[in-house]
């Protein structure tokens, strides 16, 4: 269901803040780190190491997702599950959520029980044991969903990027390229002649291409695997959101090394996403080099250390940047930048 589409359900406009939240509180997920949850002016969450791993993220209507093709459900898991996989590239342990949302007064309170339902089964799908403790309600002409997480370091060291050392092996947990191949079925294909979405074409599309689909509307990050990268001594690590070359980059940056990706590693993932989306296939390298949004774990490991869950793609070296099997990758999908990259439609 969307916004606007029934006159006689309840609205966030007709039934007000206290009675959407009435409805929606029951179905958020309880988080065991809870002391106090929502109800007050603040929760309490429990912080037995001392220390607070904290991200914030906004998903906003047009740069971020498209009603078109998003159900509230798929906007509620998406925004949990980018969330909790910040906290995991930390090596840390997701705990808690608050969530604030701005909506359109017409938006139908069945939809934000949706969004709700979305919230509670990817944290239990992810991250059993997080929930919700608070945040804010708020009308506004454009929906958006800020989260803020927090998370435990269970007495470890928090894994940054700057870690890296010439020598480490460059291994990811979690898939490339397919988020990101979903988002160009959904451009190509669920739009109409004028190139606008169009809700009509999404039912035998999401038939067709479910799995590349899902990895764009409702990602499935490797949560738990952040935790095991720290324990197994991981000396960097990121989530992938913006693409493997960009992120890539990003370690190789704040940890002075040139990482060198393998083309060998990638064959298998380039193969698969040409065959799942044949359409697709002369530009498969470039999505699984370029495209973001999968929110796997790409991390850096000492020789031998490299964990289950993780596969080597790739080294780190003397020098700077990134390459591919020693060369400049050449011109690909650059990554995602939601400034360059929106067109300023909502949809």
């Amino acid at each position: 269901m969307q916004a606007g589409t029934d006159d006689e359900a309840p609205t966030l406009g007709s039934a007000g803040e206290r009675a959407a939240l009435r409805r929606i509180f029951p179905r958020l997920p309880d988080a065991d780190a809870a002391l106090l949850g929502p109800g007050d002016d603040a929760a309490v969450v429990a912080a037995p190491d001392g220390r607070v791993v904290i991200s914030t993220d906004l998903l906003v209507h047009g740069p971020d997702f498209r009603l078109a093709w998003s159900s509230f459900f798929d906007l509620g898991w998406k925004a949990a599950a980018t969330n909790l996989a910040d906290i995991a590239a930390m090596g840390a342990v997701p705990t808690a959520l608050v969530v604030a949302l701005a909506a359109p007064k017409p938006t139908p309170l069945a939809d934000l029980e949706a969004l709700a339902d979305g919230f509670r089964e990817a944290c239990a799908a992810l991250a059993p044991g997080v929930g919700v403790v608070g945040g804010d309600l708020s009308a506004s002409p454009t929906l958006t969903v800020a989260v803020t997480v927090f998370g435990d370091l269970e007495g470890r060291e928090a894994v940054l990027r700057s870690g890296g050392r010439p020598g480490d092996v460059l291994a990811l947990a979690g898939g490339l390229g397919r988020a990101a191949a979903g988002l160009a079925l959904l451009f190509g294909r669920a739009v109409d002649d004028q190139g606008n979405p169009d809700a009509g074409r999404m039912p035998g599309l999401r038939q067709e291409h479910a799995a590349l689909l899902d990895a764009q509307l409702t990602p499935r990050p490797p949560i738990p695997a952040g935790r095991v990268a720290a324990l197994a001594g991981a000396t960097a690590m990121l989530d992938v959101s913006d693409g493997l070359l960009l992120d890539a980059g990003r370690i190789a940056e704040a940890s002075g090394v040139r990482i060198d990706l393998a083309a060998d590693a990638l064959a298998a993932e380039t193969a698969a996403l040409a065959r799942e989306a044949p359409a697709l296939a002369d530009r498969a390298l470039a999505l699984v080099l370029g495209g973001g949004e999968d929110h796997g774990l790409l991390a850096a490991f000492p020789p031998g250390a490299v964990p289950e869950g993780f596969r080597p793609v790739g080294r780190l070296l003397d020098g700077t940047g990134v390459t591919l099997d020693g060369r400049d990758p050449g011109a690909v999908v650059p990554g995602w930048d939601s400034f360059a990259a929106w067109d300023g439609a909502a949809g």
